[in-house]
């Protein structure tokens, strides 16, 4: 592949909802430019970007990959993006590489809700966009319609600059908005015809909104337009080009991937239209020394500056990490500077991606996108740049983790390679997080749904040969009292020499104002010696962790040491630890214990359309309703209170709910009693597991 400028790279992101062709369309794309000799199927598992055993098996695709195309005098850096909601955080890292979106739109399904969050994404990310409505020859596809429906959705913005022409239930060519001529496929090529008169209506009234789009691109485009006179197809495609750099127009391109029907022609549009990375304004980012903003330029004569975006574990090369290029060069041998660690790299070889194959490159000039291996300090989202000016990129901003599962190795004595491996793919994928649970002892998995944590565990079976098993996590209870009792603990044991002799009176009281556990000594008189009190404290610490109703950790409790026994002999530390064992669990047992359980406060944002939906499923979860507040978008947030044990899996339930609109975060903030017969079926429970462990 040939050297290109910047004014010559086309950065686009393939976003939209999953199944709706964007991976056949970066295919097809590839053997129009002539990079494949032969167009893969996802059917078949033979595609450039859908490359993982995975991705084969489910035919869905799980990372982002990425396709350069070299077309008329362009590299388009096609980036494949996941289109399922579990695979948030590959759409975000494919936002941050791209300059632009293409939003892929089923021309039977219409606007599905992936397209409307791509599309809220794009807005969020401030990125270009424009629209390709695929599969367009398929039975009941009907252009029109959907570009109502956008146009009702987004406004104005979204315009038509490709017409598909079909007869007899066939596409046969478009019209070109731009030129106001229908362009009929011919061989490898097109031929111009007049507009049928079945479309002149909706192209005319296409056309007039792309003169007046491009007129508003500037001055002297708008001054010429209002006195009348014609704007040239050069004009037009030039306006179009600014207006939908800065964000104003959304162009609707159209055709059929699978069949590779007006792919070409969509191409031609997108390295005409679409913006480099010299359209868009630099990146503001952080001096790493003073602080202070400074403009990042896509300039080769700048100071080296690029972000790692993204980090991938190749069983071949090792780690690659995935880069953008914003201002210099980047050379094979050349020497960086990563500000967050504060130490220096070494770059290696130089790679552009092309699906699973890394093709070496003596540089990555400022706009493009590639690969460098073997990085040692370097993680996704740090900053390389030259050491003269040490520049910190905004970070990408990635969804928290929304459900969690419990996660063990299959095999015993496979737990250090299992959490290894988990550690590789949580250095690979930002939304997965691995923690210890300190309450319940649970390592969990967290990720964005059950598919993304299933697929986890494929990825530990397939790259580091581990297996494991998930379960849903421990509800972190608590075990507490709520009235004042006085118990006795005596411990005495004789078996010849010195004896045992423990023997304590402890009044145990409830504490309401968050303090877990407090001792308070009162003795008086040496009834129980002051060498022998520190291990009354620690007998009754070292057992709170074991309650009397289900062994659940016990807290608010306040322990008052006031009277006791000993033998001058048989006393000792250990015989003292065992009354005051003794103690607490007999007082613990006549306070009246309750089981308490974490409460969540839970914030669900969901269209106005499903709020009823939610509530009631808040209600049937035993949540309490704190508040509604709509925001903008047409959108209310839900305030809630929820027992943790109703949310294991509320991430899975809300997609179900919302179609996949709504979305919420939680938080811990406080603990409650349980019910009574909830508690009851817990106690239960948990007495029948530990009967069985045993």
């Amino acid at each position: 592949m040939k050297h290109y400028s910047a004014e010559n790279l086309r950065n686009i992101a393939l976003v939209g909802h999953g199944s709706e062709g964007k991976t056949t369309l970066a295919e097809t794309m590839l053997f129009n430019a002539g990079a494949i000799d032969r167009m893969g199927r996802v059917e078949d598992g033979s595609t450039v970007t859908d490359f993982d055993t995975e991705e084969i098996k489910r035919k869905i695709s799980i990372s982002a990959a990425f396709a350069p195309v070299e077309w008329h005098n362009c590299k388009l850096n096609i980036i494949d993006a996941p289109g399922y909601f579990d695979f948030i955080g590959e759409q975000l890292q494919t936002l941050r590489l791209a300059d632009s979106a293409l939003i892929v739109i089923g021309a039977v399904s219409g606007l599905t809700v992936g397209a409307e969050k791509a599309y809220e994404l794009c807005e969020e990310c401030a990125k270009p966009r424009a629209f390709f409505i695929n599969q367009i020859d398929r039975e009941h596809a009907d252009f029109e319609k959907i570009y109502m429906q956008l146009h009702e959705k987004y406004g104005t913005s979204v315009m038509p600059v490709m017409i598909p022409i079909m007869e007899d239930a066939k596409l046969v060519g478009y019209v070109d908005v731009i030129k106001k001529k229908a362009m009929y496929a011919q061989g490898k090529g097109y031929r111009a015809e007049d507009v049928p008169a079945s479309l002149a209506d909706f192209t005319e009234l296409c056309n007039i909104a792309v003169v007046e789009a491009a007129a508003e691109s500037d001055d002297e485009l708008m001054e010429k337009y209002f006195s009348g006179e014609t704007l040239s197809e050069q004009e037009l495609v030039a306006g179009l080009h600014w207006s939908i750099a800065a964000g104003r127009v959304a162009p609707m391109l159209a055709g059929s991937a699978s069949q590779n029907l007006l792919i070409d022609a969509a191409m031609d549009k997108l390295s005409a239209l679409m913006p480099s990375p010299l359209d868009l304004p630099g990146m503001r980012v952080e001096h790493a020394k003073t602080g202070e903003l400074v403009a990042v330029n896509c300039d080769p004569k700048e100071p080296f500056a690029a972000q790692v975006v993204k980090t991938v574990a190749d069983p071949f090369v090792g780690k690659l990490s995935i880069l953008r290029v914003y201002a210099g060069e980047l050379k094979s041998g050349m020497t960086v500077y990563n500000p967050r660690s504060e130490k220096q790299e070494k770059i290696g070889t130089v790679y552009i991606m092309n699906g699973k194959k890394q093709t070496d490159v003596l540089s990555l000039v400022a706009g493009d996108i590639g690969a460098v291996a073997k990085l040692q300090f370097t993680s996704t989202g740090d900053s390389l740049c030259d050491v003269s000016r040490p520049v910190i990129f905004p970070p990408i901003r990635f969804p928290e983790p929304c459900i969690s599962m419990a996660v063990k190795a299959k095999k015993q004595g496979e737990e250090d390679k299992v959490f290894s491996g988990l550690a590789r793919l949580e250095e690979e994928d930002a939304t997965f997080k691995v923690e210890k649970d300190t309450s319940t002892h649970d390592t969990l998995m967290r990720g964005m749904g059950e598919v993304h944590l299933e697929i986890i565990t494929r990825k530990l079976e397939n790259k580091f040969g581990v297996q494991v098993q998930l379960s849903d996590p421990k509800v972190p209870y608590r075990e507490t009292i709520r009235k004042s009792v006085k118990a006795e603990g005596r411990h005495k044991k004789q078996s010849g020499g010195h004896g045992q002799f423990g023997h304590v009176w402890i009044e145990y009281d409830p504490l309401t104002d968050g303090t877990e556990f407090e001792f308070v000594d009162k003795v008086v008189g040496g009834a129980v010696p002051r060498n022998f009190i520190p291990a009354v404290e620690k007998g009754l610490r070292e057992n709170l962790s074991n309650g009397v109703l289900a062994g659940f950790p016990i807290v608010g409790i306040r322990a008052t040491l006031y009277d006791g026994s000993y033998h001058p002999v048989d006393s000792s530390e250990m015989a003292f630890k065992t009354a005051a064992r003794l103690s607490l669990r007999k007082g613990c047992a006549e306070a009246n214990p309750v089981l308490m359980e974490p409460i969540y406060r839970v914030v669900v944002t969901v269209p106005d359309d499903y709020m009823g939906d939610i509530i009631g499923d808040m209600n049937r979860r035993r949540g309490r309703i704190l508040g509604m507040n709509p925001i903008p978008g047409g959108k209310q947030e839900v305030i809630a209170e929820v027992p943790l044990a109703e949310m294991f899996k509320y991430a899975t339930d809300l997609r179900s709910l919302t179609q996949a609109r709504g979305s919420f975060t939680m938080a811990f903030e406080r603990y409650e009693d349980v019910p009574s017969n909830i508690a009851q079926k817990v106690i239960e429970a948990h007495k029948a597991q530990a009967g069985d462990e045993d």
